[in-house]
C-alpha cells in the first residue's frame, strides 16, 4: 500500500477517502501533491459530465433530423434527461386546453400504472402550475411544500411513486405553453442551476420535435386536398429537409467546437444573409459589430415570445437563451426569410445558447482555478514564492511586476455575477480575480491603484460598489499585506458612511487605522459624545464653536493664528473658547480629551463631506 501514488489513485478513479488515506501515510510533505491530485480528480469529473451532456444533446439533435415517430422521440428525450440528471424518474405532459388539464404523454422510471394515466387540472400540483404558468418550478420536498395546490388523488399518486424532490420546466411552441417536462427524485434534495438549465435545453428539443410533428401532420393533410396541396407538401418537405440539413451542420459546429463564428458562417450560407452574434452584453462575438436600430426592443420581444422577430424588412433577431437566462443574440440581415427559414434561425439560437453555455462553464472552471491562486496569495497560505509564480504563469498572470489590489464591497449585485465581471477585467490586465471573505478582489499589474478601483466600480455600475485600493505590491510575497491595506480602506469607507466611493490609504489618513472595524452607529455615538454640546449650540444659535475649535487645534493653540484663519479678532476667539470650556468642561485641553476632540472633529468633517 505504501508504494501507491496519487497518480495510481487517479488512474483507478479511486474515491476521495483513498486520497486522504494515502496522505495520512505519506505525511505532511505530500500535502501539495494531495491537493493537486484532488483538483485533477475534480476536473476529470467535470469533463466526464460535460461529455455526457454533449453526447445526450447530440443524440437528441440527430433524432430530430429524421423525426417520424413522435412518441419514440419524446421517449428518448425523457430517457436521456433522466440519465443525464441522474433522476429517479422523468416524465413529459401535454396540455388539454378544452379539458383544462395536463396529461401524461410519456414517462421513464415510473413504478405504478396509476401515475402513467395521471391527469392534473391546470394550476394544481407542481406539474399543473408549470403547465399553466409557463415558468420553471422546483421543490426539495413536494410532500411538505405548501406553495402548490394539493389534491388527494395527486398526493396519492405521488406517494405511490415515493416522490420527494421535483423539478419542472415548460414546453413552449409558438409562444404558447403546451405542456411540461419534469425530473424527480425519491429523496429530499435541492436542484442546482445547472440541472435547471440542462432540463430546459431538453424541453426545447422536445418542443422542436412537437413542432416538426405538427408540420408533418399539416403536410399530410394537404396532400389529400388537391394538387395545390401537393405542391405545398413538396415545398414544405424541401424546407424541412433543408432545416434538417442545417440542423445537422449546426450540430457538427457544436461538437467540433466551432463556436459563435462557426454558427454564424453556417447560418449565413443557409439563410443567404449576413449573420452577427452578440454576447449577453451585446458585445460582438462573430460577424459585423454594428447593431441595427431597435435591437433592444426586438430582443425583449424575442425573449417574451421565444421566437425570432423582424426588426426591419430583411433584418431578423433571435435570442440564444437557457431557460429564462439570455446568453446571446443572433441578427440576420440582407434576406427575407420564410417561416421555415426563421425556424432554422431559432434553432441556430438554441445551438448558440449551448455553445455559450459550455463556454461559460469552461470559463467558470478557469476562474475557480485563478480565484484559488488569488485566495492563496491574499491569505498568505503558500509561502513557496517560486511555486506561486509558476501557478500564476500557467494562468497567464504576472506576479513579478508591481501590482495593485482592489477590494470591492457590493450592494445590489449577485457576487457570482460580480466575480465574472471582475474576472473579465483581470483577464484583460493579465491579473487575477476572486471572491474572498464576501468581497470581490482584483490583483492586476500596474502602479495606479485608484484607476483600477474606478474601473472596477464602473464595470459594476448596477450595484452600489465601495472600493478600497492599495499598492503597488512588489512580488507575490507582498500581496497579502497590500490586500489587508485595501480591505481596511473599504471597511473605513463603509464605517464613515461613504459607500459608493473609491479610496486608497492616502485618501483616508489615520482614520483607516482606527475605524476599520467600527460601525456607523458607533461613529455617530462617538461624535455625539465628544462634540454633542458644541454641535447643538451651533445648530440652535447659528454659532461657530466647532469651526473655532478645529481652527484652534490646527493653529497649534494660538489665539492670533486661529483668528487669522477665521478672520476674527483674537479676543473673539478667546470668548468662543471660554464658551467651549463651559459646554465641555474646563479639562477639554488635557491631552486625552484633546485627542478625542481632534478625532471627533476629523470624523465629523469627513462624514460631512460625504453628505455634501
Amino acid at each position: 500500500m505504501m508504494d501507491r501514488t496519487f497518480l495510481d489513485l487517479l488512474y483507478a478513479d479511486a474515491p476521495r477517502e483513498a486520497y486522504d488515506d494515502l496522505l495520512a501515510q505519506l505525511g505532511a510533505d505530500a500535502a501539495d501533491q494531495h491537493a493537486l491530485a484532488l483538483q485533477v480528480r475534480e476536473r476529470l469529473a467535470r469533463h466526464r459530465g460535460r461529455e455526457a451532456e454533449m453526447s445526450a444533446l447530440y443524440d437528441t439533435a440527430n433524432d430530430l433530423t429524421a423525426i417520424r415517430d413522435l412518441d419514440t422521440i419524446l421517449a428518448a428525450i425523457v430517457r436521456r434527461a433522466r440519465q443525464l440528471l441522474h433522476a429517479d424518474m422523468t416524465y413529459l405532459s401535454l396540455n388539454d386546453e378544452a379539458d383544462g388539464a395536463s396529461y401524461m404523454k410519456v414517462t421513464d422510471g415510473a413504478l405504478t400504472p396509476e401515475f402513467r394515466r395521471l391527469r392534473l387540472p391546470l394550476g394544481t400540483g407542481l406539474l399543473g402550475l408549470v403547465a399553466q404558468s409557463g415558468e420553471p418550478y422546483f421543490t426539495e420536498d413536494y410532500q411538505a411544500d405548501s406553495r402548490f395546490v394539493h389534491r388527494d388523488f395527486i398526493d396519492s399518486a405521488v406517494a405511490g411513486e415515493k416522490i420527494r424532490a421535483i423539478l419542472g420546466v415548460p414546453l413552449v411552441v409558438e409562444g404558447r405553453v403546451i405542456g411540461a417536462l419534469l425530473a424527480v427524485h425519491r429523496t429530499v434534495r435541492p436542484f442546482p442551476p445547472g440541472e435547471v438549465t440542462l432540463l430546459t435545453s431538453f424541453a426545447a428539443h422536445a418542443a422542436v420535435a412537437l413542432e416538426n410533428a405538427r408540420l408533418f401532420d399539416q403536410a399530410r393533410e394537404a396532400v389529400v386536398s388537391a394538387d395545390l396541396a401537393n405542391e405545398l407538401l413538396r415545398a414544405r418537405s424541401e424546407s424541412v429537409e433543408r432545416a434538417a440539413q442545417s440542423h445537422d451542420r449546426l450540430t457538427d459546429v457544436l461538437l467540433d467546437g466551432g463556436g459563435a463564428t462557426g454558427i454564424a458562417d453556417v447560418l449565413a450560407e443557409v439563410l443567404g444573409g449576413r449573420v452577427s452574434v452578440y454576447d449577453e452584453g451585446l458585445r460582438p462575438l462573430a460577424g459585423a459589430g454594428d447593431q441595427p436600430a431597435g435591437l433592444a426592443t426586438a430582443i425583449e420581444q424575442a425573449r417574451r415570445t421565444g421566437r425570432s422577430v423582424e426588426v426591419t424588412p430583411g433584418t431578423y433577431v433571435a435570442v440564444a437563451a437557457a431557460g429564462d437566462e439570455p446568453l446571446g443574440t443572433l441578427v440576420v440581415r440582407g434576406a427575407p426569410l420564410e417561416q421555415a427559414e426563421r425556424r432554422t434561425l431559432e434553432r441556430g439560437a438554441i445551438v448558440t445558447a449551448l455553445v455559450l453555455l459550455f463556454a461559460r462553464t469552461e470559463a467558470e472552471a478557469e476562474e475557480r482555478v485563478r480565484g484559488e491562486l488569488l485566495t492563496d496569495l491574499v491569505a498568505a497560505r503558500d509561502a513557496d514564492l517560486d511555486r506561486l509564480r509558476e501557478r500564476a504563469r500557467r494562468q497567464g498572470a504576472a506576479l513579478d511586476r508591481p501590482s495593485v489590489v482592489a477590494v470591492a464591497h457590493l450592494d445590489g449585485l449577485d457576487l457570482h455575477r460580480a466575480a465574472r465581471t471582475a474576472g473579465q477585467l483581470a483577464g484583460e490586465r493579465h491579473g487575477l480575480a476572486a471572491v474572498h471573505d464576501g468581497h470581490v478582489v482584483v490583483l492586476a499589474p500596474g502602479e495606479d491603484a485608484r484607476e483600477l478601483g474606478e474601473v472596477l466600480r464602473a464595470r459594476t455600475s448596477d450595484a452600489l460598489t465601495t472600493v478600497g485600493v492599495a499598492g503597488p505590491a512588489s512580488g507575490p510575497g507582498a500581496v497579502a499585506a497590500t490586500y489587508r491595506e485595501a480591505r481596511r480602506c473599504v471597511d473605513t469607507l463603509r464605517t464613515l458612511g461613504r459607500s459608493g466611493e473609491v479610496s486608497d490609504p492616502a485618501g483616508l489618513g489615520v482614520t483607516r487605522l482606527l475605524l476599520g472595524t467600527s460601525g456607523p452607529d458607533d461613529l455617530a455615538d462617538f461624535v455625539d459624545r465628544v462634540l454633542g454640546p458644541l454641535l447643538r449650540w451651533d445648530a440652535e444659535r447659528g454659532g461657530s464653536l466647532v469651526a473655532t475649535l478645529e481652527a484652534w487645534f490646527a493653529a497649534g493653540g494660538s489665539l492670533r493664528g486661529t483668528g487669522e484663519v477665521l478672520h476674527v479678532h483674537a479676543n473673539t476667539v478667546g470668548q468662543r473658547l471660554e464658551r467651549v470650556g463651559r459646554l465641555l468642561g474646563e479639562d477639554w485641553r488635557q491631552p486625552n480629551r484633546a485627542l478625542d476632540l481632534q478625532m471627533a472633529l476629523r470624523v465629523h468633517r469627513m462624514r460631512g463631506q460625504e453628505r455634501s
